[in-house]
């Protein structure tokens, strides 16, 4: 680092340093927001004081943070209710009451799926044995409690299809209790299995019991260490947990936690071990049958899928040696990486996921961020490809390796989620289910453009909007994007996005660097100190927007979630004139301590450590939302929004975000939290909440960008 730049670094800490120790009080706004006292806590980040005057906002459970969240929530309700959130609402509601579809799979002699007939507040998971018959209901999570805030996870089928092993979340918790049931009579079996957290189930060929991963007893353990010590246990039907044998423990590295998987011909348990958010990974087996476990692969150097197997004949696919992945074969005879084969090579797309079906390999690559799926045979020769109706995305590829029959679902930002069935033996294909709405698909169009980051990287947007669409400067629009965890930013429809067209809006959808649309560099490119340039991404798309008479910054709304909310959060700070509203969801905003909470250890390898690492607490120190508001802030108009039982992104991020935000800014624009009862981070979300946040945040943006 050149001197100069240390001496602006250092003078930037300086800076931040003495903005949050200041009880700055905006007297312009609108809003007369509860005062967040302060508190003396400053921490030493390697000889760097750095000041923490809303840490008391960390006790959700103490009445301080209770009065002040319930007096922040009176003014967002008071705010919402002078726009037309109600109106949107019944909007939404009756445009919304239309059946769809999730998750077809081949399990066995049956076709399982989920369905929403319109409102319902979870989807229904059915089963039927041919698509000409009447479904059954499999398990209807509705069931599962008055208010639907108890919703159905993941489901684990034996291979034969006759069980199934299903996950539970509470309030949108990511901790999950397991259940079992029998598939074709519905029996549910007594017992449960707790304390389990991402983890997969793998079932026994013979239907005897699962493995399973799952953390220690919460009330046995201090809070920051609930989400260490993760172990191998294999569950016997029809017993008590207490009596699940213990498979597999690394009492050294207590991070790591693992995810079985059975082979489809029973014959080896798969260990994929895993750490945090890393794609690196490790690779373990097991052989049924009294096989000790081995570690194939145990340097976690790169990154493996595995797809399946053809006796001793180990597929995955990786980005060893591939940034865009390739697939490889490892004979497990003879695992030594000299003697491991190439079966389909790296090329200029990367491949975003693959198959093994009919004992062929059907692989997704990503070009330009959609969807291009292939078919290859075992061997790596190309057979044929998969028509699309549309550029868009194609995901939930389903069957079984000896199976004749393959599922996929294909959606895009005009054209609803559908599900195909493609038969190997005929060569044909059928759509068998398609979301149940009127989609006007031809009044609208979507382009993707490239635009030059302020490096000159070119990056990808999807525009959509109304076809007539006049390029007058004055069109509202939502700028989306995520950049973070190798996850791509893909087509996809989202009703919430659809009725914003319908209503003359602007939707733009931005490849980041930090995503997996280009492989891993394009990924590396976006983590931890070339987090910046995820961020320069962002702000150089919505300056094209803006150039390119798109729109104005009057009129242009950012909208991100989770990471997404991070990145938002970021870009309002440092150009906060360049944006008319911004939705900031579940966001990480705390980058010196997000690790200290729930599932935030998880992510130290995307976005690094500021307490162990010197260079780490630099580069977040530099970015980090919470200690780069400076006194006099005019923040655009925004919203926060959180929820209560988010052990994801832990909900201090947010209240310590709007407390300093509150205490800082010098305009008179709305500075909001919308704070959400019995939710979570967003899966399994009720229909009644998602209606009403969805109509919060767009009546928000319709008062905000004057539509």
């Amino acid at each position: 680092m050149r001197k100069s730049c240390i001496i602006r670094f250092f003078a930037l800490i300086a800076f931040t340093s003495c903005l949050v120790s200041c009880d700055f009080k905006s007297s312009t706004n609108i809003y007369s927001y509860p005062v967040a006292h302060t508190v003396d806590v400053v921490d030493d980040f390697h000889g760097t004081p750095v000041t923490d005057p809303y840490r008391w906002l960390e006790d959700l459970n103490s009445d301080e943070t209770g009065t002040w969240i319930a007096e922040e929530k009176a003014i967002t309700n008071e705010y919402l209710e002078n726009t037309v959130r109600e109106e949107i609402g019944n909007e939404l509601t009756e445009k919304w009451n239309y059946a769809r579809y999730g998750n077809l799979r081949i399990e066995g002699d049956w076709y399982i799926f989920k369905k929403n007939e319109g409102l319902q507040n979870q989807y229904v998971c059915y089963k039927q044995k041919s698509f000409s018959e009447t479904p059954q209901i499999l398990i209807d999570p509705n069931t599962f409690s008055d208010d639907g805030t108890v919703a159905l996870g993941h489901m684990y089928f034996s291979n034969d299809g006759s069980m199934v092993a299903y996950t539970i979340s509470q309030s949108g918790s990511d901790w999950r209790e397991v259940r079992i049931r029998n598939v074709a009579t519905n029996e549910e079996y007594e017992e449960t299995i707790r304390w389990t957290k991402f983890t997969s189930i793998a079932w026994m060929n013979d239907n005897s019991g699962f493995y399973y991963s799952r953390y220690p007893d919460s009330n046995q353990v201090a809070l920051e260490d609930r989400t260490l010590d993760n172990k191998l246990y294999f569950h016997k039907l029809g017993t008590d947990q207490a009596e699940d044998q213990l498979v597999y423990e690394d009492i050294v590295n207590r991070e790591n936690g693992f995810d079985p998987y059975m082979t489809e011909d029973g014959k080896y348990l798969v260990l994929n071990v895993w750490r945090g958010t890393d794609v690196e990974n490790r690779i373990y087996y097991k052989k049924i049958g009294g096989g000790r476990i081995v570690k194939l692969i145990d340097q976690a150097e790169a990154e493996y899928t595995f797809i399946e197997n053809i006796g001793n004949i180990f597929y995955f696919l990786t980005n060893n040696d591939a940034v865009n992945y390739r697939i490889i074969a490892i004979d497990i005879t003879k695992p030594d990486k000299s003697n491991w084969r190439e079966i389909i090579p790296p090329n200029s797309d990367a491949i975003n996921s693959a198959s093994m079906i009919n004992n062929h390999l059907s692989v997704n690559y990503l070009h330009n961020a959609y969807s291009v799926p292939k078919i290859f045979d075992s061997e790596g020769k190309f057979i044929r490809d998969i028509e699309l109706p549309a550029v868009g995305t194609i995901s939930g590829i389903e069957g079984k390796r000896m199976g004749t029959e393959m599922i996929y679902s294909f959606q895009s930002f005009t054209y609803p989620s559908g599900f195909y069935h493609f038969d190997f033996v005929t060569g044909q294909t059928a759509l068998r289910f398609r979301d149940d709405i009127d989609v006007e698909s031809d009044l609208y169009e979507t382009k993707q453009v490239f635009f030059s980051s302020k490096d000159g990287t070119k990056v990808p947007m999807f525009i959509v909007h109304k076809k007539d669409l006049e390029l007058n400067g004055n069109n509202p629009t939502i700028l989306n994007g995520y950049g973070g965890f190798n996850s791509s930013s893909k087509p996809k429809f989202d009703f919430k996005n659809f009725y914003w067209l319908e209503k003359g809006g602007i939707y733009v959808k931005v490849n980041l660097r930090g995503g997996g649309e280009f492989g891993e560099e394009w990924h590396k490119a976006g983590m931890l100190g070339n987090k910046q340039n995820v961020f320069d991404d962002f702000i150089a798309a919505a300056e094209w927007l803006i150039d390119n008479k798109y729109t104005s910054s009057s009129k242009l709304a950012i909208w991100g979630g989770s990471n997404g909310g991070l990145l938002v959060a970021v870009c309002m700070i440092q150009r906060p004139e360049l944006f008319g509203a911004v939705v900031c969801g579940v966001p990480v905003i705390d980058m010196l301590r997000y690790h200290k909470f729930t599932a935030g250890r998880y992510w130290t390898g995307e976005y690094g450590n500021a307490e162990e690492n010197p260079e780490h607490f630099k580069f977040l120190y530099a970015y980090s939302p919470l200690h780069n508001i400076r006194p006099g802030i005019k923040c655009p108009p925004i919203i926060v929004t959180t929820a209560e039982s988010d052990n994801r992104v832990y909900p201090s991020h947010s209240l310590k975000f709007v407390a300093a935000l509150q205490a800082a800014d010098a305009g008179d624009n709305s500075i909001l939290l919308r704070y959400e009862l019995k939710a979570g981070h967003g899966a399994g979300k009720p229909m009644t909440k998602q209606i009403n946040e969805k109509a919060d945040i767009l009546g928000f943006l319709f008062k905000e960008l004057d539509m």
